[in-house]
């Protein structure tokens, strides 16, 4: 009976499978959430000094709408704002045990997210065509650098997306389990929104 007694104290005290003791949170998400405080930190210190810089020397900075091309950009960021929204379906679907929504809303993201990178990338070609190229300035360098760092993490999104993609397909996602497509939309949110404030700062003022 003491024995049984201690199996049962033990069960009770043992934390789920997977999840942190005492944080509720299992252990992908938890890493999710402290790599994206990192990238937070990042991320501010870039925009930080692209502030400082630019209303330090307004003088090497072109009107909005001179250089850059916004109403192609402004189409590109309503797309990636689209794919949040498929993103949230997704998440919603595998909560619901829904498979081929599940699936369908993935590809979609996968669709949208790489169709973004391809925008970024015929404008990046454009610009260079132009003139525009990192080395030119202030304004050249700041600018490529936080496009070029955001489309990166955009890429990056994209290829593990594909991977929960395929585990979707697999069928290796349920209604309990799909910690893989909620990890991988925190992610996603966090591009998105980065990519609005970037928009927002080095496009429109």
């Amino acid at each position: 009976m003491a024995h049984a007694h201690a199996l049962t104290h033990d069960d009770v005290m043992r934390p789920p499978a997977g999840r942190e003791p005492g944080s509720g949170v299992y252990n992908e998400k938890l890493g999710m959430w402290v790599f994206l405080g990192s990238e937070v930190m990042f991320f501010t210190s870039l925009i930080g000094a692209y502030i400082i810089l630019r209303f330090g020397h307004p003088e090497k900075w072109a009107p909005p709408g001179e250089v850059l091309n916004v109403p192609v950009t402004a189409v590109n960021t309503f797309l990636l704002i689209c794919s949040s929204v498929t993103m949230v379906k997704a998440f919603a679907s595998a909560q619901d045990g829904n498979q081929r929504a599940l699936r369908s809303w993935l590809l979609a993201t996968v669709l949208i997210g790489a169709s973004f990178v391809g925008v970024q990338v015929y404008e990046y070609a454009e610009l260079v065509h132009k003139g525009f190229v990192p080395s030119e300035g202030l304004y050249g360098s700041t600018f490529f650098t936080m496009t070029g760092f955001h489309g990166f993490h955009v890429t990056v999104g994209v290829l593990c997306m594909m991977f929960v993609t395929w585990r979707a397909f697999q069928g290796k996602y349920t209604a309990t389990d799909h910690r893989g497509v909620e990890v991988i939309g925190l992610y996603w949110h966090f591009v998105d929104l980065v990519w609005i404030i970037l928009f927002t700062i080095v496009y429109l003022i």
